[in-house]
């Protein structure tokens, strides 16, 4: 299943040869729950996002992201943090070793029936009481922890 490794300031990991401008969207729904995907390059689950494309711009591959991924149109309003942590890497079966470079954004739902894609095996709401117990990265604890804060705008290293 794997056609990813994340290494978490792990001295093994291997050296990066690119930086990507990507996003995570922190998208909660009307009953306060987390929208979520378990993602079909790792098994975990992460909240919805990818890379930005040439002639887009990043509010932008937050909504496309989300909808390919989810079925759900969102709309951008506001941010999270900004998390470029250079102990997080992650290898991709290509050969690609990218260090980490996201922006975490907050969205709401404003469209859309839950629809899984190539890219997750399952897409859910879910609630707050139950995303302690799921098995997600440490990057994704982090950006989670950040936004249910719902604290300014934060740049984490």
């Amino acid at each position: 299943m794997s056609r990813r490794t994340d290494y978490f300031n792990d001295p093994s990991a291997p050296k990066a040869n690119s930086i990507v401008p990507a996003v995570t969207a922190f998208v909660v729904n009307d009953s306060g729950a987390l929208l979520m995907e378990r993602r079909s390059d790792n098994g975990r689950w992460g909240m919805p996002g990818g890379v930005q494309e040439i002639g887009e711009n990043i509010t932008g591959t937050v909504v496309r992201e989300v909808l390919e991924e989810t079925g759900i149109r969102v709309e951008v309003v506001g941010m999270v943090g900004i998390f470029t942590d250079p102990g997080h890497v992650i290898a991709f079966a290509d050969g690609e070793v990218r260090q980490e470079f996201s922006i975490c954004f907050r969205a709401r739902p404003v469209s859309g029936e839950i629809k899984v894609s190539s890219e997750s095996l399952e897409v859910r709401w879910i609630p707050r009481s139950e995303i302690e117990s799921l098995d997600v990265s440490p990057t994704t604890r982090r950006r989670l922890e950040q936004g249910f804060q719902e604290s300014p705008i934060t740049l984490i290293s």
